[in-house]
């Protein structure tokens, strides 16, 4: 097991783990977003078994008023063939420790309604649920 950043050449295998947490969201499009995110130094990390990805991590180091210097997760999923086997926890504590490095004070993710497990996961392994995201569509 290795846990290490990926790189541009392997987003189509990040992509078949990333789209099992973004039903919606097409290859073609997300190949576009991780090109213009990378803008904002969005880094892609991964758990590999051997040269399979079961766990994937999309994260920033940002800088607000409300979460000072701050370690954005925009996306966490472990495979579903993995899940379960503590992946995603080694995944939060190799976040931490790169957060940490980068000199953040927190870890910062939103999570929508309906992902009753993804709460505890993340309440289980010392998150809190400190606001509500408000959205709208224009």
């Amino acid at each position: 097991m290795q846990i290490r950043e990926l790189d541009l050449k392997e987003l189509l295998m990040a992509y078949e783990v990333v789209s099992q947490l973004r039903t919606s969201l097409r290859y073609d499009e997300f190949e576009d977003l991780i090109y213009e995110m990378q803008s904002m130094h969005y880094k892609m990390f991964g758990i590999m078994e051997r040269d399979k990805l079961v766990t994937y991590a999309g994260v920033v180091i940002q800088t607000n008023l409300y979460d000072k210097r701050h370690l954005f997760v925009f996306d966490l999923v472990t495979d579903e063939v993995y899940r379960g086997k503590g992946y995603g926890e080694m995944m939060l504590e190799y976040l931490c420790d790169y957060a940490k490095i980068g000199m953040c004070q927190n870890i910062v993710l939103s999570s929508g309604f309906a992902r009753e497990k993804a709460h505890c996961f993340y309440e289980k392994n010392g998150f809190v649920k400190k606001s509500f995201v408000f959205f709208k569509s224009i």
